[in-house]
Order: C-alpha cells, then structure tokens, then sequence
C-alpha cells in the first residue's frame, strides 16, 4: 500500500493535533503537525534530509494572524522557531523549497483575491476548514495527481482575479518595456534595493546620473516613488541584479528624489 505523508501546518494546536487524529485514522495516510511557518520548513528539511519527504502540506490560510499574501516569503533562521510566516507566504516558500511538494490552503471563509493568490504562490488547493473528512482527503489524493481543487462557489471569482493579475501584470511589462537598456539595469539595481551612491559605483557612472536615470525610469513607468516602481518590477517579472556577499545595501526609499 503506498502510504501518503501529510503535514498540517496550524497554529491552533487543538484544531491542528484534532485533524492531525483524523487523518492518521486513515490506513494510508502517516500525519505529523507543525504549528508555525518556521516549524513547518524544519519538519519538511528534516524529513527530505532523512529520505522520507512529506507529499501534502496543510497549510492554515491565517497562519501567524497575518494577512496572508501581502508579503512575499522570506527566508526563515533555524533559530527563529516562533517566527511569523502566514500561510500563502510558506506555500511559495516550499514551492521554491521543495517543489514536489503538494500544498492545500485550509481557510476559515471562502475569499475569490486570497484564494487567487494562493494558487499563484503554488497552492493546488483551496478548501474551508469546516469540511467533511472524506472531501478533505479527496483533495489530498487528487492533489497527487496533479489536480486543482477549489470550491465551486469560488470558481468564477479566482478567475476572475487571475485574469486581472494577469492584465496587470502585461501593462506592467509593457511600461518595463519603454525603459532603455541602462534604465533597465537601473531599475534592477532599485529592486535589488540599491541606493543611488552604491547604483553610482556599480554601473561606473555619477551620482547625478543615476538620479536622472531613476528619475526617467518612475517617469516611464508612471509612478511617483521608488517603492512603486520595485512593486511594479516585480509584478513584471523583473528580478534584482546579482550582489556579491560584501555589497552594502539601503532600504527602499519612498521619495521620487531617491
């Protein structure tokens, strides 16, 4: 019988150990339970590095009390056992982590937006915590096969909001797009977090130049500040210039003069 590794990530202990129980009554399925993010990547490291690597990973949609999604994950210390990661967070996380992972988002409410960014993390699931115990372990093992799961109520709504994203996402490509070469590499310099000195001494020209330069880009883009042209960037697909360990690096300035 091929066995299913399930991992519940919930930091209600009393939900987490209650369905932890359910599913390990289960004659397929082996079940452990995590009750933060940063215990959740230990459990999945843990388990790659002894050969037994989890299938599923249950992940609580409020994990941590954040609202899920408006940050990106971020790398977690080993040290930091009670760190905040909410749960779309931790799914891109393990997407990049471990992808042959399967992650489904348990939630509280139905939501179209949160729903829509779960799955662009890499969620291949979305299901309400109030479910039955056999809907819940059909999604575990369609998931498996590669299966997108969602609430029918649901449907319309995330793909209504993919489609948005995905038209965002095009005439944020078309702004990048109007940049010059250098404007480019600049901008790239502005997501990596650079400041206008060290863009000054990476790409060899002055300071005055660069500020034009940054300037012309929140231009080009039609954006006021440099925190609003990184946010386009990203939403481009435009990804930060490679630093090296020593390089100094600032914090994203708000202002248009940065």
């Amino acid at each position: 019988m091929v066995r299913v590794r399930v991992l519940v990530v919930d930091d209600h202990r009393i939900f987490a150990e209650s369905l932890a129980a359910a599913l390990a009554a289960e004659p397929d399925v082996d079940v452990s339970a995590a009750g933060s993010g940063p215990a959740a990547l230990r459990c999945l490291e843990r388990a790659a590095a002894e050969g037994r690597r989890f299938d599923v990973l249950l992940v609580d949609a409020d994990l941590g009390g954040n609202a899920p999604g408006e940050r990106a994950a971020v790398p977690v210390r080993d040290g930091d056992a009670e760190g905040l990661v909410d749960g779309i967070s931790l799914v891109a996380g393990v997407r990049v982590a471990q992808p042959g992972v399967r992650t489904v988002v348990l939630a509280e409410k139905d939501d179209p937006r949160r729903a829509a960014l779960a799955l662009q993390a890499g969620a291949c699931g979305w299901v309400a915590k109030d479910c039955s115990l056999s809907r819940l372990l059909t999604v575990i093992r369609g998931v498996l096969r590669d299966e997108t799961h969602l609430p029918p109520a649901l449907l319309t709504g995330v793909l209504r909001e993919l489609t948005a994203a995905r038209k965002h996402r095009t005439e944020s490509e078309r702004l990048v797009e109007s940049l010059t070469p250098r404007e480019r590499e600049v901008l790239r310099c502005m997501v990596a977090g650079l400041g206008r000195k060290a863009v000054a001494e990476r790409l060899y020209l002055s300071p005055h130049t660069v500020r034009t330069h940054m300037q012309n880009v929140l231009g080009k883009l039609g954006v006021h500040s440099t925190l609003a042209a990184v946010a386009l960037a990203r939403r481009a697909g435009v990804g930060p210039v490679d630093l090296p360990p020593a390089a100094g690096r600032v914090g994203v300035e708000e202002s248009s003069s940065a």
